[in-house]
Parts: C-alpha cells; structure tokens; sequence
C-alpha cells in the first residue's frame, strides 16, 4: 500500500507491539490515528509526542471518513463495536504483524528474538550492540529500551530487531505474531508452556515454533540453548538452517559463559572454545548471561565482532522493568521486574540471591528478599502454574501475594506450600501496610507483575517514607 496521504487507523494503540507499529507507520510518512480502551502513558505521550491522534474507548465515531486501513491489534474481539462497524462496511483491515510483514520487514535482514522468557531483554541488547556498531538498526521492542528513545523505529540499516510474540495475531487471524516475521536470524531463548488461555498444551506452542522454523532460509542461523529439550524437540521435527548452541556443555562447540563472579556482573564469553571477551556490567543474573550470549552470537551473525558486542554490552542499561530500581527508603531497596511465569519468577529471585552472597564475600550488610506478586496474567489468573508457584519463590526470605479478583484460584493454599513466610492479601492497601511493616533497613523489595499493579511501587516508597520520618 502506497503510504501517500494513505489514513491508517490502529485499534489497541497504546500496547507496546501496536504503538510500536504506529510510531513506524508515522516515520514512513502514512497518516495514523487510534483508539484504545484506555488512553494511558507512557506510550500515549510517546505517540502524541509523535503527533499522533489518539481516542479514548472503541466508538464508532472514531473512525474518521477517510480512514483506508485498519490495524487491528490482538486485543479486539468480535463484538467491539469499531470491530463490528469495520466488517459491516467492508473496511479494509490487517493485522499488526501482517501491516509489519508487508511494509518494512520484507526488504530488512530480520533478527527475531523468541521464547518464552528474555525476549525483550535480549533484543535490546542486541539492537544496543548494532547501534554501537554504527549500523542503525530498525527495531520494535515489546518493551522500554533505556538505550533507546523509544521502543519501536525503523532505522537506516537493512537489520531490522524484532521482538517475536508467539501470542496470536489477531482475533481472525490466530497464527503467533512471529510467523509473519520471516527471520534470517533467528534466536530461540527458551520454550515453556504459557499463553494457557489460547494454547491447550506445550505441543501447540511447539507447531508455532516449528511454524518459525521453516521459514528460517538456509543461509540464515537459528540460536538456541544447548540443554533446552523442548526446543531440541521442535527442531527434531525439521531444520533446514544452521544452528549454534550456547552454554553447550562441550568447551570446543557453541557459546559460552564462564563467571567470574556469582552474581554474574563479570564473565567470560568463549566460541568454540576460543575466548572472545570479558563482559562487565551492570546486570546481575544467569538468566542475563544467557541473554547476553544470544545477542552477541546474532550480532555476529551480522557481522558485528565479538569484541564489539562485549564493548557495547558494558554501556546496555537494562530494559524498564527487569529488575529496575525504583527507589530506596532507610536503605531498603524497592525493584520492579516483568516476571510473571513460574520460571522467571525463579531467575529474578535466584539473581538477587546471588547479589546478596556476593555482598556478603565483599564482607558488605545485607538483608532479606521480600517477594511480592500479582499473578495478573492470563494464565496465571487461571491457575495454570499454581502448582508450580511455590518452588518459585524458594529465594525468597518473606513473600506477599495479591489475591486480584480476576484470580480465579485461591493464593491462600499457597501459604503452606511455600518455604518462606507467606501472606496473600485481597487489598492493595493492606498489603502495602503489610509489606513495610516488616521491610527492615537493607532488604531487598522485588514486586513482580506483567502490568501496574496499582501503582505499588510508588506507594511502597510513599509509605516507607512516612515511617521513616
């Protein structure tokens, strides 16, 4: 579609994936609008800020008269009335992936970073790595690169970082974002059910990856971890592209990571048993090694040395809301991260963990980890990964659990399944209470949700303060 005077219209604009497409769309030159259930920063003011116009709810009377095109995001569902409007009138439409697929990335050298858990931290560090290599890559984060100015651009370069949703496209189109993608490098981080609201079982989401899979060409490379059987399984089922593995267990194959310290803010990467570099930084975490693996291994796929990805890696500062620091009170410490599946739970909590002993090595005060969850997505809420919580949250020294009212088991049988003090609350406020009442000066406060989780962060602040006075 030629983007001359051509008027696209985005439902579900403020989500990081469709703002994304918008402020792309913008730099391209088409006109773009959109509506959202809510009109919400930060990327409302990022898109404003791009002089985009945007509508508060779904009516009909948002669809200005010289609309050509809507952009449908995964959100909608037959019954929004925009939705209902649209296919009454014959209103051409697409989906974000699809909008994506046709005008930027079939021209672009596409890298995608899947997986379960670390895609946004990875492909912001690996469009951090080719921006410091000068290439000026085109990128669309599902989160806040803090690299970056913002989230999503189209770029100079023919690299293009994506990051690949296996969530699906839209409601008539139910295939993972990611098959619209077609990748030439393509990174495979991890592979654990999820999404248990669209997907049955962890074999669904294998046929997606395999879906990805066969669109890689044989000139392009697939990444994956060397231990990971989910993925070896679903590329058992076909590959007809080269592989590489990281942290494989044989020192002469593949990527490695050798720490040198335990809470990871030091390592050695090695190739093929070669030492390519030593990466300091800021991170701490295994789970971040692994990420860094990833992008230096697709950074070199595209021709960035090694020692310039390590180089880049020492300035990466770390995406919002991976293990970001909000503020601290009388010495105690409050974090907002992104985990909320059972098994990123686990690696933000073994990380802190292992901040905490490396500060005891350095004879340095510490004090304790309190967890605090909101089980807030989809398939938590459902009660998917109840079972599996509690192992979990075995880092952790007290836990405070939110009991939501879309939650539609009971957190209270956690209490007795979690080694550490559990409480679970069914009010903000009282947790809060709850929270700093025991907050003692050097722990550690992690709050953990996939949403906002009603301003916590800012209020645990607040009230640590007001018992600090």
């Amino acid at each position: 579609m030629s983007n001359k005077k051509t008027h696209l219209h985005i439902l579900g604009i403020c989500g990081t994936f469709m703002g994304g497409i918008a402020a792309i769309a913008k730099e391209l030159g088409f006109k773009v609008s959109g509506s959202d259930a809510n009109v919400y920063p930060p990327m409302s003011t990022q898109l404003e800020e791009l002089g985009i116009e945007l509508m508060s709810g779904y009516q009909v009377e948002n669809l200005a008269d010289d609309i050509d095109l809507i952009i449908v995001g995964n959100a909608m569902s037959r019954g929004n009335p925009m939705v209902e409007y649209m296919l009454d009138r014959n209103i051409p439409y697409t989906s974000g992936p699809q909008w994506l697929l046709e005008n930027v990335l079939k021209d672009k050298w596409v890298l995608a970073v899947s997986g379960t858990h670390g895609k946004t931290t990875t492909s912001s560090m690996l469009a951090w790595i080719l921006e410091y290599a000068l290439l000026t890559p085109g990128f669309l984060i599902g989160g806040v690169p803090q690299n970056f100015s913002s989230s999503a651009r189209l770029g100079n370069a023919p690299f293009f970082v994506i990051e690949a949703d296996e969530y699906d496209s839209a409601f008539f189109d139910k295939r993972s974002k990611f098959v619209h993608y077609r990748p030439r490098t393509l990174v495979m981080n991890n592979l654990e059910f999820d999404h248990g609201d669209i997907f049955n079982d962890l074999s669904d989401i294998q046929k997606q990856f395999h879906h990805l899979i066969r669109m890689v060409p044989s000139n392009g490379l697939i990444l994956s971890p060397a231990n990971e059987n989910a993925i070896n399984e679903t590329l058992a089922m076909g590959c007809w592209t080269p592989t590489e593995v990281s942290n494989a267990i044989q020192l002469t194959q593949g990527w490695q990571a050798e720490k040198l310290n335990a809470q990871g803010s030091e390592f050695i990467v090695s190739f093929d048993g070669k030492a390519q570099g030593i990466v300091k930084w800021n991170l701490i975490g295994d789970f971040n090694i692994d990420n860094a693996l990833m992008a230096i291994a697709a950074a070199r796929h595209a021709g960035v040395p090694s020692a310039i990805a390590i180089d880049a890696l020492a300035e990466f500062i770390n995406t919002k809301r991976r293990f970001e620091l909000r503020g601290c009170v009388n010495n105690i410490s409050v974090y907002d991260d992104f985990a909320h599946h059972p098994t990123a739970i686990a690696k933000t909590l073994a990380g802190v963990r292992a901040k905490l002993l490396q500060q005891v090595n350095e004879k340095k005060a510490v004090g304790r980890i309190l967890a605090v969850l909101e089980p807030r997505s989809n398939t938590m809420k459902s009660g998917v990964h109840k079972d599996s919580l509690p192992q979990s949250l075995n880092d952790a020294d007290e836990v405070f659990i939110y009991q939501g009212e879309q939650v539609t088991w009971s957190v209270s049988d956690l209490i007795e399944q979690c080694s550490a003090p559990c409480y679970v609350e069914n009010d903000i406020e009282v947790l809060i209470n709850k929270i700093t009442q025991h907050a003692q000066p050097e722990d550690i406060i992690v709050v953990m949700s996939n949403g906002g989780f009603a301003g916590i962060h800012e209020k645990l602040l607040t009230r640590l303060t007001e018992l600090n006075k």
